[in-house]
Parts: structure tokens; C-alpha cells; sequence
């Protein structure tokens, strides 16, 4: 799928009428001020069933938003890396349980909180290493600065931790990661955390390239994300767009710039965990390599068992069983975590339409995926408004795309 070409939904064995209602939920989101604008797109069996996109990627410019709009993708940015390491795990340079400080050895010995005030955090040590597989599943005990629910939380505001800076490198922000004390016992609690970008100094140390360069020639460039980057080109600009929040009076305020954004230089930290643009045509080829175990148009990325074991949950039960209600691209209840991706567990407690196995994310400005492999489907929404709690449409599309199934 190099092109968004929607054809008859029939071939994909979806109803053309149920997937009719999606144009109407995406016109009402816009016209009621939602929403600034929106793309959706619905592939099945390797074919377009649907796409679609309206409304303004930036509202003071009056710019339309398409299907080719390139958008902040955040946290869809999580899968890629995820991807790029497992590659490497497949070239035998390390397991899923070596310790993570074996290639970055400022992670040896590290404390976990344990109680305190702001003024001094009380520690213990680490009952065991932190491990490769604790960093794709966000079981190493890291968090974000942006939660402010933990001391920890705090410490990682005080220190800088922020790998969307437009300073520094991403060795050094790793290293100030590693400083600080962790949240939990590693592998003991599921927390949404700054781990994939620790990944791209992992793959970066362990390869000896930028993790910007690895990224972008062994996974963007195969799969033929022809937009995809840490920044956008010159020549995409007039395709990017604007990100907006809502105000006190819910009234769409701009968040950032279309044209005068950071997003328009190189930046000096690739963050591994939400730094990249896209367009819906570009992520939806990688959700078409995944379904395809692994391969795309004849390049072969991951092998068929190593996809497998990344779309498995890796965690002991649900995310409820091991998490904190904090922020996550997902709800807690039914749904578990592999190897860079939540998994559906259970439809009937997560309260969601889905299917077993099924694997998304989404990302801070209400972009979102999901992969069905049962279903052999992907849908891809493209918007951008932060942050991605503000509205349910993601539990919105789900209804709507899988109403229209036929077969």
C-alpha cells in the first residue's frame, strides 16, 4: 500500500454502509469544534476499504487536512523503535533478559523509591538487574516527568528528563535517567515510562550508529515511510500541520505552529519514544508489515516468530493487575503489553470492541493504530489534539470499524 486509494470495501469484506458512518462521526467531530481535523484509514486483506480525511490541519491558515498530512505521531513512535531492537535481538547481539547494563552500564546498581519527601527520596537497592525485556515492556521501573502523581515524577522534572528537548544528546539524557531513583522494583509494576527512548541509546551503543541513522535505514527506509522522519523536510512542510488543545471554554487554542515549530529542524535527541512525524499512508505500511509477519513488499524486517513474540502479552495478567491508574494510551482493564505494543486480552472487561491479540497505541496529540491480525485488519486515525485524553475517539472509531465487518 504504497497510496491511500480507497476501493470498494466489499473485496475487504466490509460493509460499505457501516463503514458510511464513519463519514458523518468525523464531519459532526469537525463542525462542532472538536476537532480541528482528522484522517481515518481502514486496510484489510492487504486493501484500502477506507480512507478519508477532512477538516483544517491549521485553522488560521485555512490549510486543508488530507490524507497526506504529516502529523506529530508521539508515542506511535514506540512501535518503530521496539522493531529496531528486536532486529538486533534477532542478529544474536543480545537475550531478552540480559541486563540492560551490560551495554549501558550507568544503569548497574540502581535504587528504587521507597518513601521520603521532595526534599530527600528514601531508596533501596534493586532487587535485580533491569533488562531488555523490561525496557520494551515498560516494566523497568522508569516513569515520565509529565505524570506528577510520584516523587519520582518529580525528580525527573527536576533533572531535565525530557527527551523532546531541543538540547543535549541522547546518551546524556540517558545517563540522567539513570541517576535517579526508580519507581518500582524492576519487573514488579507496568508504568508508562520514558523506556523506548533508553532503547534508542541501547540500539545506538550497541551498534555504534546514531539511533536516528539505524532507525531510518534499517526500519523507515525499508518499509518505505517515504515522510516519515525526526523532523520535517523542507519539502513537507507545506503538508504539516498545526496541534491543538482546548482552552477553558473547550474552544481549539493552538498548541504548536505549523510553520514556526521545532518540528522543522533536525533535533539533537532522536526520542526513540515520541519523536517522529508521519502520514497515514506511511503507518499504515508499517501496520501492513506487521500483519504480514514480518515483511513488505519483498523486504523481510523481522521473522514471522520474532513478530509473534512481540504482539504476546509479557505481562502476568492485565494491565490492571499491574499498573497504577495513571496516564497510558489505553485502558487498564483486559488489555496487556508486549514487546512495544498494548494487547487486547479480553474485549468483554476491556469494554471495547476488539478481538483477542488484536495490539495498538497511540500517540499524546490523539493519533492512534491498531493491528488485528485475527481480522487481518489496521485502521490508522491521524489528528492532532493534545493531549489524547480530551476525547473518546478512539473507542468511537473502534465501534464504527467493526460494526462494518461482513465476513
Amino acid at each position: 500500500m504504497s497510496a491511500l486509494t480507497a476501493i470498494d470495501p466489499k473485496g475487504a469484506g466490509l460493509s460499505p454502509d457501516g463503514l458510511a458512518r464513519i463519514v458523518p462521526w468525523m464531519d459532526r467531530l469537525v463542525a462542532d469544534g472538536r476537532l480541528a481535523g482528522l484522517s481515518v484509514t481502514v486496510a484489510r486483506r492487504g486493501r484500502v476499504a477506507f480512507a478519508r480525511a477532512c477538516g483544517q490541519a491549521d485553522l488560521t491558515r485555512a490549510t486543508p487536512f488530507t490524507l497526506d498530512t504529516v502529523t506529530r505521531i508521539y508515542s506511535m513512535t514506540k512501535p518503530l523503535t521496539s522493531v529496531a531492537v528486536m532486529q538486533l535481538y534477532e542478529q544474536g547481539r543480545f537475550q531478552l533478559d540480559d541486563a540492560v547494563a551490560r551495554v549501558l552500564p550507568e544503569f548497574a546498581e540502581m535504587r528504587v523509591a521507597v518513601g521520603g519527601n521532595r526534599s530527600k527520596i528514601e531508596t533501596e537497592p534493586a532487587r535485580r538487574p533491569i533488562t531488555v525485556r523490561d525496557l520494551l515492556t515498560h516494566t523497568a521501573g522508569l516513569t515520565y516527568g509529565f505524570m506528577e502523581a510520584t516523587l519520582v515524577d518529580a525528580q525527573y522534572r527536576e533533572h531535565g528528563v525530557d527527551f523532546l528537548a531541543r538540547e543535549g544528546s541522547l546518551a546524556e539524557m540517558t545517563r540522567r535517567v539513570a541517576a535517579l531513583p526508580l519507581l518500582a522494583q524492576p519487573g514488579s509494576a507496568w508504568n508508562y515510562s520514558v523506556a523506548t527512548d533508553v532503547l534508542g541509546q541501547y540500539v545506538a551503543t550497541l551498534t555504534g550508529r546514531p539511533f536516528a541513522d539505524y532507525l531510518r535505514e534499517e526500519v523507515i527506509a525499508p518499509l518505505g515511510m517515504v515522510d516519515t522522519d525526526f523532523y520535517v523536510r523542507p519539502e513537507l512542510m507545506p503538508r504539516f500541520c498545526a496541534t491543538y488543545a482546548y482552552d477553558r471554554a473547550r474552544q481549539l487554542r493552538q498548541f504548536d505552529d505549523s510553520i514556526e515549530t521545532v518540528f522543522a529542524q533536525p533535533p539533537a535527541i532522536a526520542s526513540g519514544g515520541g519523536g517522529l512525524v508521519s502520514t497515514a499512508a506511511d503507518y499504515q505500511r508499517f501496520c501492513r508489515m506487521i500483519l504480514n509477519q514480518g515483511t513488505l513488499d519483498g523486504n523481510r524486517l523481522l521473522g514471522r516468530k520474532t513478530v509473534a513474540l512481540m504482539l504476546a502479552n509479557h505481562l502476568s495478567g492485565d494491565l490492571a493487575a499491574m499498573g497504577t491508574p495513571r496516564f497510558a494510551e489505553t485502558s487498564y482493564t483486559g488489555i496487556g503489553f508486549g514487546l512495544g505494543f498494548s494487547v487486547m486480552l479480553d474485549p468483554a472487561r476491556a469494554q471495547i470492541l476488539g478481538t483477542p491479540g488484536e495490539v495498538a497505541w497511540g500517540g499524546l496529540a490523539s493519533t492512534a493504530f491498531w493491528i488485528d491480525p485475527a481480522e487481518d485488519l489496521s485502521v490508522v486515525l491521524m489528528t492532532q489534539l493534545v493531549p489524547s485524553s480530551a476525547l473518546p475517539i478512539r473507542r468511537e472509531l473502534r465501534v464504527l470499524t467493526y460494526a462494518a465487518l461482513n465476513d
